[in-house]
């Protein structure tokens, strides 16, 4: 990812100064747009935490908002960040100190390298950030005291070397110069390495005397270049020593030598040879570095007799590359000489590349199109060359694919459009293979989730539900399950079940439905006889946003059970009235007395009714039809027949278990009214008496005598009041009503078919001796008794005239009133 960007430079000049020890230049600093994506800044060292480095928005011309939106975030394969991103504001600041010594050594330019990141799409940025050195560290001597020895016969212009002092600054900071202490004796030559370091020769410019001068005291300075300059000190003492005025001598003064990287500990590299023209103990030579930095005596050793070089310790060619020793050679008498030895280091291909994440997108919508990033990858090979060489690639039938953006990073791509139905996920493994012999590799699996989107509607299991339900069933009873399925995942394919309205009644006042587990419940008990069928409409909606669903009929039919028993409709019983049912003594056999009119609101076998004869004052003279209820006889009618025949029919349906119904039959055998009359009295009384039987029989024993004496005087009482009454009636000019016993009367507007019956009544003079003559009915005989009197008097002064009239036959329609309160 490259980015042309216009190139600015600018610098800031920093000049403070501090006290003591922490005196301290900030020299200038230049901070460059580089183009393709890179921006480069230059800052000193040690600057404070919160420092501000660059404005990184301005630099790579994001603003602010883009910044925040992308998530934007410094990357680094390092374990200290010494940087930190403030994205509010689009700068880049310290976060950790930065010491350019501990971070680089001696290597100049010293500077780091990061990455910044941004999501939602991914852009990648390279900032590399240069540390300019600070005069922070004075030069210093590894020892304090050096002790030389040297022979009067020294010549003059003959050369010792000195310690080298090591200063961790760079540039113009680091060591610049040695100062020797005022000696007539030497002078001080100063010499500097091809790598740029310094080092300092004492030359002895007048011959020594022992005898005179046995022992020397100077002081060697080294200073630095800083402003205000550092400086560190030695001491140097020498010792004059007896004539020795030969020093060896290096056969080369350039030693070059290789050995690879992670050679075994006393592998040999190379020897060194110096020859000493003098002889005995002023000749013999021995060998040793001198002026090693940092942990280099660590990694090589030299024979102090033989001068063969070897390694002592581990050697790595990814932390040093090449090494530059010092060897100095000396003999008994303290001359000295001194050789450089060069070793490159050959690289060997022991690293593997590794793989780190830098972003990485998970889980990803299943409706993300083709060439969608998913991952960012960094992949690096600490070797070099061939050994460094990185090739990226993932299994061939996946449908990804991996392509190189910016140097070592890769960008994980899709090929095609998601499907989270058929593959939820997939584990993608990235292989980075140098090109070493033999290659090395790594691998790194990124699991990758599919996230649902809501494409899949819930469906039914099947097209359409029926069930049953027995009428009179308990509310809440489960009636049945609906099932729906969900292709979808999680909340997306979390059903919920709901009711339709489909009906002119709420649906919701019968059933109910469970809306996570699809059960359906009766809310109320069902009555057959008035619902025989339900039809009701579920409708199964998913959790996603928005919200799917489809819909299924569920039919519910209502069973019906035996719960009603038959309903007689003729003859009608009622508490205050009596129908009495009348046979002619001539009747003959299978003459229809009557029949008994039920029906059952239930269906089916439940509303079969079949009609039996459970009691009857004379069995052997009716029977009843056991399919339509007919009272026929069953013999013919003779005088010795009561005339007073009570039936008890039983009316029973064919449900299990079967309920029934009973309906008393009053049947009056005669062929006259004033016959039927008394009798049908005795009906009447006799019901009263059986309804009251246990009362009175409580009463009587409880007050026998009292009730002997009350009746005595009651029936005296009546039949002084009757006699009366017939007094005033035989002197009167209306018309004379028969009297008849109350209750005996037709339950009128109840329903039951009206009988009307016609009967002649002939006037003589003595109206209250007259005789009644019944006539036969137009349907059947029938005798109807109203228990109430209403309207009776009317119509007895409406056939008034009719009755006045002597000898005359007349049709009356008789209406026997109810004395009673009721």
């Amino acid at each position: 990812m490259a980015f042309d960007l216009p190139h600015h430079s600018w610098c800031v000049k920093w000049r403070s100064c501090f006290p003591s020890a922490w005196n301290v230049i900030l020299f200038l600093s230049c901070l460059t747009h580089v183009v393709s994506g890179q921006i480069r800044y230059s800052i000193p060292e040690e600057m404070k935490k919160g420092t501000v480095i660059g404005n990184v928005a301005q630099d790579l011309g994001l603003d602010l908002q883009r910044l925040r939106s992308g998530r934007a975030r410094i990357v680094t394969g390092e374990s200290v960040q010494y940087t930190e991103l403030n994205t509010d504001k689009g700068i880049l600041v310290v976060n950790e100190r930065i010491d350019r010594e501990q971070l680089c050594g001696d290597v100049t330019p010293c500077s780091f390298s990061f990455e910044i990141i941004l999501e939602n799409p991914i852009e990648l940025h390279r900032v590399v950030v240069e540390i300019l050195d600070v005069n922070d560290h004075a030069p210093t001597f590894k020892n304090k005291h050096v002790h030389l020895e040297i022979s009067e016969s020294a010549t003059i212009g003959s050369h010792f070397d000195l310690e080298s002092a090591d200063d961790s600054d760079v540039g113009a900071n680091s060591l610049q110069k040695y100062v020797l202490t005022a000696s007539d004796s030497f002078v001080l030559k100063q010499h500097s390495h091809a790598d740029g370091s310094t080092f300092a020769e004492m030359i002895l410019q007048k011959p020594l005397d022992r005898e005179t001068n046995p022992r020397l005291s100077l002081k060697l300075i080294a200073v630095d270049g800083g402003a205000p300059p550092r400086s560190g000190t030695v001491n140097i003492d020498i010792t004059v020593l007896d004539a020795n005025d030969n020093a060896p001598v290096f056969n080369q003064s350039v030693y070059r030598a290789t050995v690879v990287e992670n050679a075994p500990i006393g592998t040999f590299i190379t020897a060194v040879n110096a020859s000493d023209a003098d002889s005995g103990s002023n000749g013999v030579v021995t060998y040793a570095f001198s002026n090693l930095k940092g942990n280099t005596a660590e990694v090589f050793d030299i024979n102090s007799a033989s001068g063969r070089i070897s390694v002592a310790g581990k050697i790595d060619f990814e932390k040093d590359k090449k090494y530059e020793l010092r060897v100095g050679a000396k003999d008994q008498g303290g001359l000295n000489d001194a050789s450089k030895v060069i070793i490159d280091v050959i690289d060997v291909n022991d690293n593997a590349p590794v793989i780190n994440v830098m972003s990485f997108s998970s889980p990803v919508s299943e409706d993300t199109p083709a060439r969608t990033t998913i991952a960012v990858i960094s992949v690096k090979d600490a070797d070099s060359e061939r050994n460094g060489k990185i090739t990226c690639s993932i299994e061939s039938n996946l449908p990804f694919k991996i392509e190189s953006s910016l140097t070592n990073y890769y960008n994980l791509l899709s090929e095609t459009a998601f499907d989270r139905e058929t593959m939820p996920g997939y584990n993608i493994t990235i292989t980075a293979t140098d090109s070493g012999l033999p290659p090395l590799s790594s691998a790194n699996t990124l699991q990758l989730r599919i996230s649902d989107v809501n494409d899949n509607a819930p469906f039914f299991t099947k097209p359409s539900y029926t069930a049953s339900i027995v009428e009179n069933n308990v509310p809440g009873t489960s009636v049945l399950t609906v099932s729906a399925r969900d292709y979808d995942w999680s909340q997306n394919a979390r059903i919920s079940y709901l009711l339709e309205d489909t009906q002119a009644s709420t649906v919701s006042n019968y059933v109910s439905i469970n809306s996570e587990t699809g059960v359906v419940h009766a809310v109320r008990s069902f009555d057959y006889e008035q619902i025989k069928q339900l039809q009701v409409v579920v409708k199964a909606q998913d959790g996603g946003s928005p919200p799917l669903s489809s819909n299924v009929t569920v039919k519910i039919m209502i069973q019906d059970q035996n719960d009603n028993a038959p309903q007689v409709l003729y003859p009608v019983q009622t508490s205050n009235s009596v129908v009495a049912e009348m046979v002619p003594r001539s009747a003959d056999v299978g003459y229809l007395v009557t029949k008994v009119v039920a029906v059952d609101v239930d269906s089916g076998q439940n509303a079969w009714l079949s009609y039996k004869l459970q009691k009857a004052t004379d069995r052997a003279l009716f029977e009843v039809g056991l399919q339509n209820g007919e009272i026929r006889t069953i013999r013919q009618v003779t005088d010795k027949d009561a005339v007073k025949q009570r039936l008890t029919v039983v009316v029973e349906d064919n449900g299990q278990p079967s309920r029934s119904a009973t309906v008393n039959v009053n049947v009056a055998v005669a062929d006259s009214f004033p016959e039927v009359f008394s009798e049908f009295t005795d009906f009447t009384h006799d019901k009263e008496y059986n309804d009251n039987l246990t009362f009175y029989l409580v009463l009587a024993l409880a007050v026998v005598s009292f009730l002997f004496i009350t009746c005595l005087v009651v029936i005296i009482s009546v039949k002084i009041y009757r006699w009366r009454q017939c007094r005033i009636l035989y002197h009167s000019s209306l018309p004379v009503i028969p009297y008849y016993p109350p209750r005996y009367s037709d339950t009128l507007g109840t329903g039951t078919l009206q009988h009307v019956y016609n009967y002649e009544v002939c006037r003589t003079t003595d109206s209250r001796k007259s005789d009644c003559k019944f006539g036969r009915a137009g349907s059947q005989n029938v005798l109807i008794m109203d228990p109430s009197c209403t309207g009776t008097m009317q119509r007895i002064q409406n056939e008034k005239n009719i009755l006045d009239e002597p000898d005359s036959p007349v049709e009356v329609s008789l209406m026997i009133c109810d004395d009673s309160p009721s």
